[in-house]
């Protein structure tokens, strides 16, 4: 579109688009469903931040900060923070997300969006910078939608995100945030899934944990999900545990957002995939670990009704189905919302715990500070 806004699929270099917009690309390119939207590129960014600073002296202040200063990292981040979200958008950046969020949705219409965080050093195996930013769901017209850009931009620069750059000594002027805007989907239920177990590393099963309506509620620690383990080489089911999930996040149109309620009674101990959901989400885990070539921590979401690249899903009660029976099954009901690296197990087999030595007792005495 323009070099401030990406389609989506378009979108591939981590460095214009970020990595969760990377990613969001690369998926929608191999044929896999996400819901449709476009980016707000690093180039966006740097033409507000340099706007707001123009000789770089508030990000020459946050590279100086002492990682274990948390005081002052909070003092100097929320400085920083507020004068990004409280500074106008370039009159032609405005223009350029303003155009691009009208076509997401039919002519004169405000679509419900998500609105999210994607930095330029996030989703990598090197470092996980996995919930350090912010998102929003459920925006809802022009001026809502560039404030949230804005607030996703300085999310950069939460207290967090800043001690965990401090700690790995990143240089600051380098760093750039991209943001991903895509149209709201209502699912049925939602989660995680990993192509490698979190618990045991094996990468021969596929691990799928999730909930009723949105994933936000597993996110937010509301829920204990339900958790299911399935072999890749068998397609067998070989780990099943139904939670109570006593908490529902529900997406509800027209810009009201996300509503939190207890779930229905029915529902709370239901499960909330049937075990054709469970094998189709574990295929599509397959196809996405061998695109890449690494084991992958995904973000899924299982909607009523196939995804129409022109409109959202509106089916279903807010992510509440009548009762526990499940749709018609199907990998076109599922789309993506994330994938990255798994980095946990990914880090373990890079670094080894201790050097090799050249007898089993010289790793006891090297404790001792007296190898032999």
């Amino acid at each position: 579109m323009t070099e401030f806004v990406l389609p989506l699929a378009s979108a591939g270099d981590p460095a214009d688009v970020g990595g969760k917009g990377a990613s969001l690309g690369e998926l929608s390119r191999a044929g896999v469903a996400v819901p449709p939207g476009f980016a707000v590129t690093t180039t966006a960014f740097r033409a507000a931040i340099d706007a707001i600073d123009p000789g770089g002296e508030l990000r020459a202040q946050v590279e100086a900060l002492p990682a274990a200063d948390l005081g002052a990292i909070a003092r100097v981040s929320a400085a920083v923070r507020e004068k990004i979200t409280a500074a106008p958008l370039p009159a032609s950046l405005a223009a350029a997300i303003t155009t691009a969020y009208a076509a997401l949705g039919p002519a004169g219409a405000d679509p419900d969006v998500a609105v999210r965080s994607s930095a330029t050093m996030e989703d990598s195996s090197a470092a996980s910078f996995a919930g350090l930013q912010d998102s929003y769901l459920g925006v809802a017209g022009a001026v809502a939608v560039l404030g949230h850009v804005r607030r996703c931009w300085a999310s950069m620069y939460n207290d967090e995100s800043v001690t965990y750059r401090r700690r790995l000594a990143m240089p600051e002027q380098s760093l750039g945030m991209a943001v991903v805007v895509q149209l709201m989907v209502r699912p049925r239920a939602a989660g995680v899934m990993f192509t490698r177990s979190p618990v045991t590393g094996d990468r021969s099963v596929v691990a799928i944990e999730g909930t009723w309506g949105l994933g936000s509620a597993l996110v937010a620690g509301d829920v204990t999900p339900d958790s299911f383990v399935i072999s890749k080489i068998t397609g067998e089911i070989t780990g099943r545990r139904v939670s109570a999930k006593d908490r529902i996040h529900s997406y509800v149109q027209n810009g009201h957002g996300v509503a939190v309620a207890d779930t229905p009674a029915d529902l709370r101990s239901a499960p909330c995939l049937a075990d054709e959901e469970i094998r189709a989400l574990a295929a599509i885990a397959g196809r996405v670990e061998a695109h890449y070539g690494v084991p992958q921590d995904i973000e899924w979401a299982l909607l009523e009704e196939p995804l129409s690249p022109a409109v959202p899903p509106a089916a279903g009660s807010f992510g509440q189905p009548a009762s526990p029976a499940p749709a018609a099954s199907g990998t076109e009901r599922i789309v993506l919302l994330q994938s990255r690296p798994e980095t946990v197990w990914a880090a373990r087999a890079a670094a080894p715990v201790a050097a090799p030595k050249a007898r089993p007792a010289d790793h006891v005495l090297a404790l001792f500070g007296k190898p032999l």
